[in-house]
């Protein structure tokens, strides 16, 4: 079965920036031309330009037209979404290195964040996630074993602990904490990084209706990574 013609466009566009013919930020054909090139209406090539925008991989400039994003990844404050996701949807290939799954007793920092006893067995997982094979994040989590008791069986290579906690604690509320850091010799070490390169680190906390989840650290290169959002605010009447 023959793809549908936004989807060709799609991969066209996203062939062309892999293999480097359209580099970061150069501006790509219009609508009209991908209409044309590819026999198609109009709308269908503004729907793969438009989905391809969603996914972060272009970026539209009003009156000049549509660019190649920039090659940093782009988070949502307002939305935890599944890396894993975010990668494959720019055309990358997602893949993670465990480091450290285990369980371990709560020191008092731990056992405050999630809502336990101090001393309390908790789960604890390191891995780094990768996209075209170079790391581009690594997550630190503790996890409360009462709402998710199967964590230490997961195969994070499979699957990511985001998709994991979905089922089995479905999130209902989240905290952000956003920082500026100079990595430590072992996350530079993580993330394949040759210099005090300053990094992002987002410190999240989740929350199930039955309390609270997990805790977690992300830490990401500042050439790798950004943060953004779309806010819709209603006009007072």
């Amino acid at each position: 079965m023959l793809e549908p013609k936004f989807a060709q466009i799609k991969q066209h566009i996203i062939s062309k920036i892999k293999s480097a013919q359209w580099e970061e930020h150069s501006k790509i054909p219009s609508e009209n031309e991908f209409a044309e090139q590819f026999s198609v209406s109009r709308m269908t090539a503004r729907r793969a330009l438009t989905e391809l925008c969603e996914a972060g991989v272009l970026t539209r400039n009003q009156g000049l037209g549509t660019f190649v994003a920039s090659f940093k990844s782009q988070s949502s404050l307002l939305e935890i979404r599944n890396i894993a996701d975010e990668v494959k949807e720019r055309g990358g290939q997602y893949s993670c290195l465990p480091i450290t799954l285990e369980s371990m007793s709560a020191i008092a920092p731990i056992a405050i964040a999630l809502g336990v006893e101090i001393d309390s067995q908790v789960y604890h997982s390191v891995l780094v996630h990768l996209e075209n094979e170079i790391p581009l994040q690594v997550e630190e989590r503790f996890v409360n074993p009462e709402f998710a008791p199967d964590y230490l069986q997961q195969d994070f290579e499979l699957t990511t602990p985001h998709e994991y906690l979905c089922k089995a604690a479905p999130l209902t509320e989240a905290k952000h904490t956003v920082e500026a850091i100079s990595p430590n010799t072992e996350m530079c070490n993580w993330l394949a990084l040759y210099n005090e390169e300053p990094c992002l680190q987002v410190i999240r906390r989740t929350w199930s209706s039955n309390g609270i989840v997990s805790f977690t650290r992300l830490v990401s290169p500042g050439s790798k990574y950004r943060l953004g959002g779309h806010l819709t605010f209603k006009r007072n009447k």
